[in-house]
């Protein structure tokens, strides 16, 4: 064999010899990879069983702390029923013997009402027998004296209740009346009858009389009043009881002597134009009056009454004036109470309207006053109010009780109304008869001009709680008696005195 064929031999089998060694490289690797895989799973399997084993044994071990606390809980729950079983049968045995106790409390009650009842018969047995009344009869007392007893108390109670609600009501109602006043400041004049004219001389007097008399008649004619001419230096004097007929002359007779022209024809067309002005003064006036007083919506015809009053008087104090001031004072009052304001001050400006028709209509201001303000369509509380400020009517709301209470005020303060001596002394002398009527009156003085009323009783038929019921007829009495301005207080006095004498 030549060289080269060793060497391809040599090279043959090396070549054989690396790639058998690969093959069994190969198989030696997978082999590795296939007994490490097996052992890694071997591992897996042993770590997972391992680990099931440590969740098992730490779940057993839970269960089992959870199983001593759960005793543990259940030992200390039975521990506290078992406490609160004796609690309640301790309770229970208690609550037994209150009953034993309480039943025999009442069988003992029963034993005690009994015997009771067996007394309460003999004594009423024994009473009657000592008494000599029956059991009715002594009930019948019984009743008597307790409603004789309770009769005192209650006018006793009536009596301080009454007492602390005029004392209230006195308070409210002075605060109320004082505001009221002390906002007003109204000027009050005295009219009289007759109206004085100054002349330039005393020969204007000739003048006046006219030839024989022709103008003095003619004047008088056409004014309806007396002209009294005297011998009062530089001085005529009218005289008229309608003061709206006077004004008018007085006013006619002025422009008369300032204009020199004296005669029948010029007489008549001066009262004429002067009457013209009037009216229109009148009309001026009562427009100012409801513009003054704040009220609106008023019928025309009742604005020329108001005016009116301009020229009228009650007492010597000036009607539109005063009507005015209670419509204010009402006002004041009204809005103090929170009532209607408007309703208040229109009934009392209307509450006199009545007054300038009384000398020529028939009936009363009063009813004459209802009628002029039912006929021009005025509110049924102002209706009300006029009707019944002198108590002619039932009052049927507090508003008609503020007017009159308004028109007390503005009438009865000092000054503001005359008043004849000989009415004075009839009113007080009405006063103490009225008063002296009553059973159980001894002595009766009217005092403070008959603003005051005091009455002396006999202690013996007059007890205390009469004396008050006695106060209240004698204040009726006079109300639905007598009329008055203002009030009067009634002031019933009952003294006992204990005499003796020393020897």
């Amino acid at each position: 064999m030549s060289a080269i064929g060793i060497i391809l031999a040599a090279a043959g089998g090396a070549v054989a010899g690396g790639a058998a060694l690969y093959v069994i490289g190969r198989r030696v690797e997978r082999r590795v990879a296939d007994a490490a895989t097996r052992l890694a799973a071997r591992e897996r399997e042993r770590q997972l069983k391992e680990s099931q084993a440590r969740i098992e044994l730490e779940a057993r071990e839970e269960l089992l702390r959870g199983r001593e606390q759960l005793d543990q809980e259940l030992s200390g729950r039975r521990r506290e029923i078992e406490q609160r079983q004796g609690s309640v049968d301790r309770a229970q045995q208690a609550l037994t013997e209150r009953e034993r106790d309480l039943g025999k409390r009442e069988q003992s009650l029963k034993d005690r009402d009994k015997a009771l009842a067996t007394k309460e018969q003999e004594a009423r047995t024994q009473l009657e027998r000592v008494a000599g009344l029956s059991a009715e009869d002594a009930k019948e007392e019984l009743k008597r004296s307790l409603e004789d007893e309770a009769r005192g108390e209650a006018a006793a109670l009536l009596r301080d209740i009454r007492e602390q609600a005029n004392k209230n009501a006195e308070r409210d109602a002075k605060k109320i009346v004082a505001l009221a006043i002390q906002r007003i400041a109204a000027d009050h004049t005295a009219e009289t009858t007759v109206s004085a004219v100054a002349l330039p001389s005393d020969e204007m007097k000739g003048r006046i009389i006219g030839r024989e008399g022709r103008n003095i008649r003619a004047f008088e004619s056409a004014t309806g009043t007396d002209v009294i001419i005297d011998d009062t230096p530089d001085t005529v004097v009218i005289s008229c009881f309608d003061p709206v007929r006077r004004e008018v002359a007085r006013l006619s007779l002025e422009r008369l002597i300032a204009d020199g022209r004296i005669h029948p024809g010029r007489i008549e067309e001066i009262v004429r134009k002067a009457q013209e002005e009037i009216e229109a003064g009148i009309l001026e006036a009562g427009e100012r009056a409801v513009y003054d007083t704040g009220l609106r919506g008023m019928h025309q015809e009742l604005v020329k009454l108001v005016g009116r009053m301009r020229y009228r008087t009650s007492y010597g104090q000036n009607i539109l004036e005063h009507s005015k001031e209670v419509a204010w004072i009402a006002g004041m009052m009204a809005a103090e109470l929170k009532l209607d304001v408007p309703l208040a001050k229109r009934g009392g400006l209307l509450h006199d309207v009545g007054k300038v028709l009384t000398h020529e209509h028939e009936g009363t201001h009063v009813q004459l006053g209802v009628e002029v303000a039912t006929k021009y369509g005025e509110h049924p509380v102002v209706i009300n109010c006029i009707a019944a400020h002198h108590d002619d009517v039932p009052h049927d709301s507090a508003v008609s009780v503020i007017v009159q209470a308004a028109d007390a005020v503005s009438g009865s303060r000092p000054g503001a109304r005359r008043e004849a001596f000989e009415t004075y002394v009839k009113r007080l002398t009405a006063i103490e008869q009225i008063a002296g009527e009553f059973a159980g009156v001894e002595k009766v003085f009217a005092i403070q001009a008959g603003r005051e009323v005091r009455v002396v009783v006999s202690p013996t038929a007059v007890d205390d709680v009469k004396a008050n019921s006695l106060a209240q007829q004698i204040s009726r009495k006079i109300e639905g008696d007598l009329q008055y301005p203002g009030q009067i207080k009634v002031v019933v006095i009952r003294e006992t005195r204990a005499v003796d004498f020393a020897k």
